[in-house]
Parts: structure tokens; sequence; C-alpha cells
């Protein structure tokens, strides 16, 4: 289910809670997901090891929903799990790492070229591709175009440090320092198409306050 998700890459998967604690300090992964009832040490045991580490629980049994948030974890999953309801805990821990860690410069995505890196400050304009909604097109400082495969514009706002950009209608995300004028509903881009023209775009009733207020 973790690897349906284009935000999520699984480090590696343990049946064994024994094993994943001897190679914990090999591995290098930001949370983990743990069940509860497991042989050899259960799940309120291992996070105890896990030293700063974003614990979603998982488990078949509520009883121990208080234990395991005394424990701080982020989120508590009862089964059988929803990929929906997993989704919204990933966010949860998304959220918790962009807070208390360093603030990352990069975004690792699925492009049409295979996994890129893509750099926040590269980043300009991000629309919805025209040959698939599913996708997603970036353009970068550098005039060059990439689809981002298969991504939802809620999850590139996981992403994207909120102080650099901010979706501005159903299909469109923009950088602050791509803009160069706006009114009560549109804003013209320092971004032109392939013909020269400026780019403009639509400033909907739903994204204008929050544009208002963070720019």
């Amino acid at each position: 289910m973790c690897e349906q998700l284009p935000s999520v890459e699984v480090v590696k998967a343990f049946n064994d809670p024994l094993k994943f604690v001897e190679e914990i300090k090999k591995l290098d992964f930001d949370f983990c997901i743990l069940d509860i009832e497991m042989p050899g040490l259960n799940g309120l045991e291992v996070a105890h090891l896990l030293q700063n580490k974003p614990i979603i629980f998982t488990t078949a049994y509520k009883e121990y929903a208080a234990e395991a948030f005394d424990l701080e974890a982020i989120d508590y999953i009862c089964k059988p799990i929803k990929k929906e309801r997993l989704e919204r805990a990933i966010h949860k821990a998304a959220q918790f790492l962009r807070k208390s860690g360093p603030e990352k410069q990069f975004i690792q995505l699925n492009t049409h070229k295979g996994k890129a890196l893509l750099f926040f400050d590269q980043i300009l304009y991000i629309t919805t591709d025209e040959n698939d909604k599913r996708d997603k097109l970036a353009m970068l400082d550098s005039g060059q175009q990439i689809i981002l495969k298969n991504i939802s514009f809620a999850q590139l706002l996981d992403h994207l440090p909120a102080k650099n950009f901010c979706r501005v209608n159903k299909k469109d995300i923009i950088a602050f320092k791509a803009v160069r004028f706006f009114t009560h509903d549109e804003i013209t881009t320092s971004l032109t198409d392939p013909l020269g023209k400026e780019i403009t775009l639509t400033l909907s009733d739903t994204y204008r306050a929050d544009f208002m207020h963070r720019l």
C-alpha cells in the first residue's frame, strides 16, 4: 500500500521486530510504521528504541491507543487499513518532519524521464498536464519543462515550502517569485508561452484569501 503512494519510498520492510532492531542503526529512514502485537518484541517496546523517529502504529487492538499516544506516536490506525486513512497518517508524519528537521531544498519525484531531484528554487510554476490530468507539468527557471507523473496537487503542496509556493486555482501552483502583478482575480507572471506572451493565471475565489495573506 505504501508503494502505491508517489511521495513514499519504502526503505525496508520486516516481519520480525528483533531483526529490525538489529538493523536500526544501519537504516536511513524518516518514519516507521509499526504493528503492535508481534513476536519477541511488541510495537510499543520497539518504539521506545526509536529515538525521535515519528511512529505510525497499525493494529487491530484499540486498547493500546492511550499508551501509543503517550509515546507521542504520530497516528494510530486500526485494521483493516484503508489507503486514504494511511495517506492521512503519512501526511501528519510529513508535517512533523518539516517542522522538526532541517529545511529541505529539493523533492524527489517520478517524471517522464525517470526519478528526478527538483530543487525548490528552480520551480516557477506547476500546472495540470493537458495529456493526462493525473500528471502535472512543472516549468523551471532554466526554461525546461518536466512532467511529474501521477501526483496530486495536495501531495505536491505537502512537500513544497508554503512560504514560496501557493495554489491559485484548481489547476495551477505558482512560485511567489514568478508573480509580477496581481489583481482581485488575475495574476500576471514573469513566465512566457512559446509565442513569447506573458502567462496570466486566474486567481479563484477558493484560493484568493490564502494567496493574499501569504503574499
